[in-house]
């Protein structure tokens, strides 16, 4: 839905947002991982990502509600944020009033959240995640990727990298594997530390995640978490070896794949091959 089809007015009207922090003494903390992003352009660069803003958009995290105010303006049609800190309350509390019915506030911790039966599809989620439980909620999200039409996340770049990453490349691991079983994914772009209050000692990406309509090779999903969680918990070791608690050699050989191969050789199509014999 475009941004025209909203009065965005009483949004906009809002005081910048480090002003309202600093009146409210909303600073992050670095035990739930916050970083808060103010600049409202690059904000809204990350809401324009995701493309589509019709239906449900999730955000977990919003803090002050710097990424919330830019979804809003750029035409969220059914915002719903999802923050653990009970401190938000207070500092969204203007931008509830300014969104009416178009956002909603959520208390909880988003680890112990559905976010898959929260509001009607297509549903998606947009989000600056914690960095210190950004994998263990993208691989929640994973097992429930059909609810989703796409994933906009930010991550610290290395995560990016190991969520993207192809066969044969350093950063190809567990990750790469569970999310490119079921979906799509691509780094659109990076963000510097200094974007960030406080700035962070690494570089953040922005990663799209696109889930498909069925899993690329059908395949049990716990045995390819089981499978791929051994392979790579010794990496640099042959599968032969890393495999061994699952048949090793025996099961590499019943499927065609060479028992000294190590893991990163190895495409997605391979893993499953190993999670069927295994399933």
């Amino acid at each position: 839905m475009a941004e025209a089809d909203f009065d965005n007015s009483a949004i906009e009207a809002l005081p910048p947002l480090k002003e309202l922090v600093a009146s409210l003494d909303m600073r992050a903390r670095k035990s739930l991982g916050q970083n808060f992003l103010f600049d409202l352009n690059l904000t809204r660069r990350i809401a324009r990502s995701a493309i589509n803003l019709n239906g449900t958009t999730i955000e977990v995290g919003p803090g002050p509600g710097g990424l919330t105010r830019a979804l809003l303006l750029e035409g969220a049609e059914n915002v719903i944020a999802v923050e653990k800190d009970f401190r938000a309350a207070t500092v969204l509390d203007s931008l509830l009033t300014a969104a009416g019915s178009r956002l909603q506030l959520v208390e909880g911790d988003a680890l112990k959240t559905q976010l898959w039966e929260m509001g009607s599809a297509p549903r998606r989620i947009i989000a600056n995640l914690p960095y210190n439980i950004a994998t263990t909620l993208l691989i929640q999200w994973l097992g429930q990727a059909q609810a989703f039409e796409s994933m906009t996340l930010m991550f610290q770049r290395e995560v990016a990298e190991r969520i993207t990453a192809q066969p044969g490349s350093s950063a190809y691991g567990r990750l790469s594997i569970l999310t490119g079983w079921i979906a799509d994914a691509a780094i659109l772009f990076d963000i510097p530390p200094d974007a960030f209050v406080p700035a962070p000692k690494v570089t953040s990406s922005v990663v799209q995640i696109r889930p498909l309509p069925a899993p690329r090779f059908e395949c049990d999903r716990k045995a390819l978490e089981e499978v791929t969680r051994l392979a790579f918990g010794q990496r640099r070791k042959m599968l032969r070896v890393s495999l061994k608690p699952l048949g090793g050699e025996a099961m590499l050989e019943a499927v065609g794949i060479d028992p000294q191969c190590r893991p990163q050789d190895l495409d997605i199509g391979a893993f499953c091959k190993l999670a069927r014999r295994l399933g």
